[in-house]
């Protein structure tokens, strides 16, 4: 991925859409004068395109949110730059948003440091009650809701199935975003993983300034037999590069991202839908302006999965992926 994606103008922070029209919430009674629901949107990253905006929006739509109608969005990117994330946060509090709507544990942590009041709806973080995010699953408390996706479960049956490509492997590489202390954690639970399995973990630190073929290369000096990259930091930031690399090195990749196999190139994924991810954040948005708390609506975990396999990686690896895996496969990209 080009690295000059993070010199996308500042401006694009402050992107919202002019109002045009008015969709009154069911059970506002007519004649009663409608209101606009303001929602403040945190990322991590660099500006999502338009597109893509639209497409994740489809499910609140559905429910009769309409951006530029009834909504209008704030919307702050960090560009990568963790420290970013606060003073971002703080903006939107300004701005008397009625939701903070993050992506990540990063983000969350730093709108839930910048307001106890505003409600605040995130997007995939991590294990929620360990990063201090909420008190429970089934009981928030607080100001903070949202969709949480990572559990040892999960990660040990993505690993399961790397075992199942690749039954000889002996030494995992994974890939570890600088700056993020949460990812700590998820690192000693892929340890712990992985020693169960009886594999060798290899992690080597990812940052913004990293050069990717000399981070992958370590890796390989390492003798790492295959690559897990995360969707967190840097690591996501440079996806496209950090895949098409590992394949010229000859490292088989394992993605928690099925958008990283169908458009980056990795080896496999077993990960949530990107659906499911985008319905539930829109439920608890939905829940939040018609009146509920977010401390009384539980955090949801995913219930569906997807498992990918991307033929045109493994033919470039000189790979042959058992039938057995092929057939348990949800999509097959050849």
């Amino acid at each position: 991925m080009a690295r000059g994606r993070k010199a996308y103008s500042m401006s694009r922070r402050r992107l919202c859409w002019t109002l045009a029209g008015i969709l009154a919430a069911p059970g506002i009674a007519t004649g009663q004068a409608p209101r606009v629901r303001r929602i403040g949107v945190l990322e991590p990253g660099i500006p999502e395109t338009a597109d893509a905006i639209w497409s994740q929006a489809k499910p609140l739509r559905e429910l009769g949110w309409v951006e530029g109608q009834n909504l209008l969005a704030e919307r702050r990117y960090g560009n990568e730059e963790r420290e970013a994330l606060q003073p971002l946060a703080e903006e939107l509090v300004r701005a008397r948003v009625d939701i903070i709507v993050t992506a990540g544990t990063p983000a969350t942590l730093a709108a839930k440091h910048a307001t106890t009041t505003i409600p605040i709806v995130f997007r995939y973080a991590g294990d929620a009650v360990r990063s201090g995010l909420v008190a429970s699953l089934a009981r928030p408390g607080g100001n903070v809701t949202g969709y949480s996706g990572e559990s040892t479960e999960v990660t040990a049956k993505q690993l399961s199935l790397l075992k199942d490509l690749l039954p000889h492997l002996r030494r995992v590489g994974v890939l570890e975003p600088v700056g993020n202390p949460y990812f700590r954690q998820l690192l000693r639970q892929f340890q712990q993983v992985c020693q169960s399995l009886g594999w060798e973990a290899v992690s080597v630190e990812i940052t913004p300034a990293s050069k990717v073929d000399a981070v992958i290369a370590e890796l390989v000096r390492q003798h790492a037999e295959a690559l897990v990259v995360p969707s967190q930091g840097a690591a996501a930031q440079y996806r496209l590069e950090i895949f098409e690399i590992a394949t010229k090195y000859g490292l088989p990749t394992m993605s928690n991202d099925d958008y990283m196999v169908r458009e980056g190139g990795a080896l496999i994924t077993y990960s949530p839908t990107s659906d499911e991810q985008d319905r539930i954040r829109a439920y608890h948005i939905d829940r939040i302006l018609r009146g509920a708390k977010p401390a009384d609506l539980p955090v949801r975990q995913p219930t569906k999965f997807v498992l990918i396999v991307n033929l045109k990686t493994a033919r470039a690896l000189g790979l042959t992926i058992p039938k057995e895996l092929l057939l348990r496969a949800d999509e097959v990209i050849r």
